[in-house]
Order: C-alpha cells, then structure tokens, then sequence
C-alpha cells in the first residue's frame, strides 16, 4: 500500500494553506510517531545545525525536543508556495523544566513527493527568552489551535 497525504502537490493558494495547518496540528500534538508519519521513510531534514535523516531519526529527534519544551505551542503562517514546495514561517512557546519561558522564531523550507510527504525540510530557528507575563499563544494543550485564536500576523509577530 502507497502512503500519501493530502493535499497534494502542485499546491495552490488555499492547498498551501491547508498543507501548513495539518502540519501545524501534528506538531502541536508532540506525538513523534504521528508527526512522522508526514514525511518520507527517508526524509532529510536540516533543524538548526542538526541533520536527521529518515523516519526513525525523525522520531528520536522530536521525542529528544519535547522532553526538553515543555508546554508548546505552535503557530504557522505560509510564507510562499510553488509546484511541490512550501516556506513557512512560524512561532513556538515553551518553558524548560526550570519554568523559564522562551519563544522560537523561524523560517522553514519544504519539498514534497507527488503523495503529499515531505522529502526535505530546512528549518532555521533562534529562540528568545520571554517572561511568562509576556506569552502570546494560550489555548488547551490538549488540542490544535482554536480557529479563533490569532494568527502570527494578527499577533503582530
């Protein structure tokens, strides 16, 4: 059986933005294994100065991120689209288990396959210490983002 997932390339203005929003609610979940599932079995991968390669290291690598961000919080925006590839922008919230709060800022590339799995995925990050009285994304942990909650842009981030 062929994996895939939809929407499928070549994207347009509103599959772009369906594309980045199904990756916004996976990577809220912190479950490594179903986030994984969104990329090739051998899906390369650059994450600041680390690089992952295939579905296994995939997993270990984001269990190894959401042992140490605690609380996150995710918001996409689609930057640009074309064919089979997608940037985006986005913005995370997490504390470290001393309760110190920081938001990471980013850009990241991304290539897909003709069924809808990323192949490749270039993130650059940098991460800012913030106050606890000074967070932004605030909705239940135990869900995806309100559709209501405001976006980077609206956050004027």
């Amino acid at each position: 059986m062929t994996e895939s997932r939809p929407p499928f390339p070549p994207f347009t203005q509103e599959t772009a933005i369906q594309k980045v929003r199904l990756a916004e609610n996976g990577w809220n979940t912190c479950n490594p294994e179903g986030v994984a599932l969104a990329y090739t079995p051998d899906s390369r991968w650059r994450n600041r100065s680390e690089f992952v390669v295939g579905r296994p290291a995939i997993i270990a690598f984001l269990q190894k991120k959401w042992v140490r961000e605690l609380d996150y919080r995710l918001i996409k925006e689609l930057w640009a689209f074309t064919g089979n590839r997608i940037a985006v922008r986005f913005a995370y919230e997490w504390r470290d288990d001393s309760g110190n709060w920081f938001r990471s800022y980013g850009n990241e590339n991304w290539q897909f396959n003709d069924a809808g799995l990323m192949e490749q995925r270039h993130a650059c990050i940098n991460d800012l210490p913030i106050k606890d009285a000074d967070r932004k994304f605030h909705w239940d942990r135990s869900g995806p983002r309100p559709d209501d909650h405001p976006s980077l842009t609206d956050l004027g981030l």
